[in-house]
């Protein structure tokens, strides 16, 4: 079982930064696998944002890519990771009031998901850290 917890979060003006961090752990976590954040703010569906792709280790096809960005986060998010800290990270600058939302982080646990990432299945994911931006 993999735990992962989000933390970063908070209120910014527009055109801000916030760095989110997101901290996993438990029996299964698998380094090499791809990760991942996505969004959702109220009443609207979940919106994938960016993945940092795995090794393909565990037999996931990446097309050669290391990442995947969504269009709303390409050129103002990047996600990163260090695995020494088993840390995810997302970095958001020049943040809108659209941004705002609940973020989470995603890892992939093998299998199918009913959220994809680019080639990265959104397999478990934390309770969110929530981001505010305030025009």
């Amino acid at each position: 079982q993999v735990e992962l917890v989000e933390s970063g979060g908070g209120s910014v003006q527009a055109g801000g930064s916030l760095r989110l961090a997101c901290k996993a752990s438990g029996d299964t976590y698998n380094q090499n696998s791809c990760v991942g954040w996505f969004r959702q703010a109220p009443g609207k569906e979940r919106e994938g944002l960016a993945a940092l792709y795995g090794d393909g280790s565990d037999g996931r096809y990446f097309g050669g890519k290391e990442s995947w960005y969504a269009g709303s986060a390409k050129g103002r998010f990047t996600v990163s990771r260090d695995n020494a800290e088993n840390t995810v990270y997302l970095q958001m600058n020049d943040l809108k009031p659209e941004d705002t939302a609940m973020y989470y982080c995603s890892i992939d646990v093998g299998g199918s998901a009913s959220l994809w990432l680019g080639y990265c299945p959104a397999g478990a994911w934390g309770q969110g850290t929530q981001v505010t931006v305030s025009s």
